[in-house]
């Protein structure tokens, strides 16, 4: 995993509420283990006409949102399902960050272990980045990780939650299990002097 610390984007706005993981990725993409051309698949059945050609009236298919790695989100997103496909997904296709007032946790903490960053903002924020987006197609927003701020175009910072692990694991570009690694003199010798220590090791 890349380490993230600060970067800027072009919003992409989807107010839709209650966007489930089942809209993210369906189902029927979910036989693979690789992250690599979920990406095609993210938001298939809004993305796509019946007859598979995009349906120009869904924003990701829009010009406004070519380029676009901040999703600009309506309440509750990511609820449903667990499923790590959702945030590969939408990495896969190059958002970097998922902005909303509120996300379902499993799918939260699946973003972090991806460096995917999930921005909760408060209502009055949200609404006021939703009028920004309508009233300009090129709308770019600055996140800074490490101060935890999302620095809006007319300067002002608005801060957000990241807990410690999470923000340390994304800001060093590793992930539970490369920090395990790191500190596997310390769980050898800890083994080792346990009483119950086991002979592989």
């Amino acid at each position: 995993m890349e380490s993230v610390t600060q970067f800027s984007g072009k919003v992409v706005p989807l107010a839709a509420t209650d966007i489930d993981t089942d809209q993210i990725i369906p189902a029927r993409f979910l036989k693979t283990i690789e992250k690599l051309g979920l990406a095609k698949n993210l938001f298939n059945d809004w993305r796509y006409l019946p007859d598979g050609s995009p349906n120009p009236e869904f924003i990701i298919n829009q010009p406004r949102a070519q380029g676009g790695s901040i999703l600009l989100a309506g309440d509750n997103f990511g609820c449903g399902s667990s499923r790590e496909h959702a945030p590969w997904a939408l990495m896969g296709h190059g958002f970097q960050a998922v902005i909303s007032t509120s996300f379902a946790d499993i799918f939260r903490n699946n973003c972090l272990k991806n460096g995917l960053l999930p921005i909760i903002v408060d209502v009055g924020t949200h609404q006021e980045l939703f009028a920004l987006a309508d009233a300009n197609d090129d709308l770019q927003l600055s996140v800074d990780l490490v101060r935890q701020v999302l620095v809006l175009p007319d300067g002002r910072e608005v801060e957000f939650p990241v807990d410690e692990f999470s923000k340390k694991c994304i800001v060093e570009g590793g992930d539970q299990l490369s920090y395990i690694q790191l500190k596997m003199d310390a769980v050898v010798a800890y083994e080792l002097a346990s009483p119950n220590a086991l002979n592989t090791i």
